[in-house]
């Protein structure tokens, strides 16, 4: 039973390594294509900034998985337990920084409240900037 534990640590760890390459690979070829449509650069840049950002969030939830499966299942111990405390603390603020880059507010917030960033956030919806206000039901276009 311990084998079959190994192999699925493994393999989460070896999905992470994958995510993190194909998806590095697949934004920067899309970050090209737009270059050479003469889209926005910057634009481009942020398309490309959070593509990468979502690829390392999902990479750090993957490698979190086969870190409690092997502490817990396969070396339980209190030393085991300090050092996966310790790594799951260290990539959950990995987590919370990313997530705060892309987004412009914590994960606990809504995107709903004011005061998460200094300027409106604006959201892609349909090809049209959608400018989040106060009110739910109060979008205005620009």
């Amino acid at each position: 039973m311990k084998e079959l534990f190994k192999i699925a640590v493994v393999v989460f760890e070896a999905i992470a390594v994958v995510v993190l390459i194909v998806g590095t690979i697949l934004l920067i070829g899309r970050f090209v294509m737009q270059m050479f449509r003469r889209t926005d650069l910057h634009e481009a840049y942020r398309d490309f900034r959070e593509g990468f950002g979502r690829c390392l969030l999902l990479a750090i939830d993957l490698l979190i998985a086969a870190d409690i499966i092997l502490t817990v299942v396969l070396d339980l111990s209190f030393e085991s337990l300090g050092i996966l405390g310790l790594l799951v603390l260290i990539r959950t603020f990995l987590h919370f920084i990313v997530e705060l880059e892309l987004t412009g507010r914590w994960p606990w917030q809504s995107s709903w409240e004011q005061g998460t960033r200094s300027e409106p956030y604006i959201v892609q919806y349909g090809g049209r900037g959608i400018r989040e206000t106060s009110e739910r039901s109060g979008s205005d276009f620009e």
